[in-house]
């Protein structure tokens, strides 16, 4: 007779490397091998993604009650999916209302309270989920008293207590237990460590203990061979401090670049960690570091439990820019005691370092973080459902959260996107305007012309389209201060930095029509646009860009 069927499910906000359901795969593998629960059940992950237009929650339930019915279903809820899943279940107890429902992840930790869910778990699942299970679906276990952080359907409020933290060594890898393949999703999500030493109050990890469990080197090495041998291009590393023992952090580059040479690893790490040899090891191998910058203003970070050195800060990421090493800052708009003005002040200073990419996101208040608890006292307005998004504060109202709004969809499709940061600095400075109002004027500019910056956003826009947007814009803004003597050097800087990253990202070969040779154009005398200019002979060319053995290279045609 088949093993009674338990499915552990999401919904992700997409499918890709960094949207996996790496959650629920951890607590597929944990009930597959937890003491309480390993061979009682048939155990499978089964996900969705909100990319596909047919996900709704009557096509997932039906999905998930398609070929048998089964005791129990696991949900991982997040800001995204929470409301979806709630109606997921609605439906599933109308076919069944005997099939157990259980909710674990960041939503139900912060709110482990439903109407819905037969049970929520907040806090870690591994250990939780399993002995709940067993409570109700293994007759040995009846006689127990549940925990009190498993909260029952309809339960009154409580304080919520946290199911307790999993010693790491005892976890199992659902990479290595073979509940979740990379290949599928064209990369992995790696967990290095749980927990943070910082407390920022935005942060879900704000009430947490302060304190960092690393996974054993074993593990992690069996896992990272196992990436290798599915030669898969990318991973995320889960750890949201990576360099916060740099002794470990050098160790596993090191082992990354014996290991795995040529895969391309993510890391979230802070400045103030940064040294030398950190930067050396970044760089020697494939990688882009991510840095929470979140505000330029000491006073801001102060409201939500951070801090900053600016000339430590400079200082280090100097490091990471004199070795090469690839890197790109976060920052936040709508936070408490910040303003419109003190936005464009941070999002100047952070492209003045030279980010490879700038990512600016709008503040939630997420509940039970400690910014929850403290954001009536700053007379912060935020949505009340997900997710949760700052609607204005005292400082910082509407219509100004809504113009901050449009100087992200356009930093990320000009800077970003567009792949500007060789060249950004040196093709504004002339203007000599802000990134932050060339931002603004490059999303007036879209509207103007018919486009939609926020449905651009969304879309996947080739390279070749941003970099005709950009071509365009910086032509405009040239003409209008009267610089058309140097146009041609910006349009030359645009056009064969961009020529060199597509076929540096596709392999396809590139030919540009240029104004000056692409030695001189290439060169650090290019970087100052108006002694160039004054300098350099012209001579236009066509130049064909292609891949070799040992990289891009060109030649004049």
């Amino acid at each position: 007779m088949d093993k009674p069927l338990i499915i552990c499910t999401t919904v992700l906000v997409e499918t890709s490397p960094q949207a996996m359901p790496l959650a629920s795969a951890c607590i597929v593998s944990a009930i597959k091998n937890d003491a309480k629960t390993a061979g009682h059940f048939r155990v499978v992950l089964h996900s969705f993604s909100k990319e596909d237009d047919a996900v709704t929650a009557k096509k997932i339930a039906e999905d998930l009650l398609q070929k048998e019915l089964p005791v129990c279903i696991c949900f991982s809820v997040y800001v995204w999916n929470r409301l979806l899943l709630e109606q997921v279940v609605g439906y599933i107890k109308q076919r069944d209302a005997h099939i157990l429902c259980i909710a674990g992840g960041p939503e139900i930790t912060a709110h482990p309270f439903s109407a819905v869910f037969d049970y929520c778990i907040p806090g870690a699942g591994e250990e939780a989920v399993p002995l709940l299970i067993a409570h109700e679906l293994l007759s040995q276990s009846k006689e127990e008293s549940l925990p009190p952080y498993i909260y029952a359907k309809n339960e009154s409020l409580r304080p919520i207590v946290h199911a307790p933290a999993c010693n790491p060594e005892k976890l199992v890898s659902p990479w290595l237990d073979g509940d979740i393949d990379p290949s599928v999703y064209g990369g992995a999500l790696w967990e290095l460590a749980r927990g943070c030493p910082y407390k920022c109050a935005y942060c879900y990890e704000s009430k947490g203990e302060k304190k960092i469990a690393y996974f054993p080197e074993e593990r992690i090495e069996k896992e990272l061979e196992y990436f290798a041998n599915k030669k898969i291009p990318q991973v995320f590393v889960l750890d949201p401090t990576y360099n916060a023992n740099k002794k470990r952090a050098l160790h596993m580059l090191q082992m990354i670049k014996q290991k795995a040479p040529g895969m391309f690893f993510y890391f979230e790490g802070r400045a103030e960690l940064i040294d030398r040899d950190l930067a050396k090891a970044f760089a020697s191998i494939p990688c882009a570091l991510q840095i929470g910058l979140q505000s330029a203003h000491v006073d801001v970070l102060k409201n939500v439990h951070r801090t900053l050195d600016k000339q430590l800060f400079v200082k280090n990421i100097g490091y990471l820019n004199k070795t090469g090493a690839i890197f790109g800052f976060d920052l936040i708009y709508g936070l408490p005691g910040d303003s419109l003005s003190g936005f464009r002040e941070s999002i100047d200073f952070a492209i003045s370092l030279y980010p490879n990419n700038l990512e600016l996101f709008c503040l939630s208040v997420l509940p039970g973080t400690a910014l929850h608890d403290t954001a009536q006292s700053f007379g912060l307005t935020w949505m009340q459902e997900p997710p949760y998004s700052v609607l204005h504060t005292p400082t910082f109202n509407a219509e100004q959260i809504s113009r901050a709004e449009q100087l992200a969809h356009a930093c990320n499709l000009f800077y970003n996107q567009g792949r500007a940061v060789p060249w950004f600095l040196s093709v504004i400075r002339p203007l000599h305007i802000k990134a932050s109002v060339f931002f603004a004027d490059f999303y007036a500019w879209l509207v103007k012309n018919g486009e939609d910056p926020k449905k651009l956003d969304l879309c996947c826009l080739s390279h070749e389209k941003l970099e005709y947007f950009q071509l365009n814009f910086v032509c405009q803004k040239y003409t209008e201060k009267q610089l058309s003597t140097l146009l041609p050097v910006a349009q030359d800087l645009i056009s064969m930095n961009g020529a060199l990253s597509r076929t540096q990202s596709d392999g396809k070969e590139q030919r540009v029509q240029l104004h000056y040779h692409p030695d001189d154009v290439m060169s650090p005398y290019a970087t100052d646009i108006a002694f160039f200019a004054k300098n350099a002979r012209r001579q236009r060319c066509t130049v064909r860009i292609f891949m070799t053995k040992n990289g891009v290279d060109w030649k004049t045609v």
